[in-house]
């Protein structure tokens, strides 16, 4: 949390947290280019002042927030399955629920627009991005672990490497899928992937 949002009063930062929520509604339905500040402030019931205060920076600081909701959300979807990868029939319920989520989302991929939109001129939405798959990663790397304390996975797969490359199919299968609209991608990356684990 920064220095900013620290420094507010509890109602402060439930205004704030309502400004963010209802932009991230604004960007699903609409998408980046389309949302204004117009429209996050009708959705909000805020006033523009409002929206300065909380946001001093604009548009740019208020889509950084919003990316940082949508990067959270990315692995709160994915709980308790991610956080609990100890059984085969668990690293399945995870895939299924990966697989859900983008089904369920279409190509309508708020942190994947975002990114696009901003990640590559600022560095706050690199840190944010960065922050997402070291934490996506690390979850993965454990149930690597945890499954060869039980001796279902070989002791010479690197779980850290494993799993970053388990992440990149995954990445890999969202990116065609919001390209193309095909999320049998995604599927592969995660079944291959999975299957590559059970063999090693």
């Amino acid at each position: 949390m920064d220095l900013q949002v620290q420094k507010l009063t509890a109602k402060g930062q439930a205004t704030r947290a309502r400004i963010i929520d209802g932009a991230a509604a604004e960007i699903r339905e609409r998408g980046v280019a389309l949302t204004t500040i117009e429209d996050v402030m009708a959705r909000t019931r805020t006033s523009k002042s409002q929206i300065f205060h909380y946001f001093p920076r604009g548009k740019e600081q208020l889509l950084l927030a919003v990316a940082t909701l949508e990067s959270r959300r990315v692995l709160d979807d994915q709980q308790p399955h991610l956080s609990a990868l100890t059984s085969w029939a668990a690293w399945q319920r995870w895939r299924d629920v990966v697989v859900e989520r983008y089904r369920s989302q279409g190509q309508n991929c708020p942190i994947a627009v975002l990114m696009s939109e901003i990640g590559r001129t600022s560095t706050g939405a690199q840190a944010v991005t960065t922050e997402l798959i070291d934490s996506w990663r690390s979850a993965i790397a454990d149930g690597i672990v945890a499954m060869q304390q039980q001796d279902k996975i070989a002791r010479t797969v690197d779980p850290g490497r494993a799993a970053a490359a388990l992440l990149a199919g995954i990445q890999g299968g969202v990116g065609i899928m919001l390209a193309t609209g095909d999320l049998t991608y995604l599927e592969a990356a995660l079944d291959e992937g999975i299957s590559a684990l059970r063999q090693g």
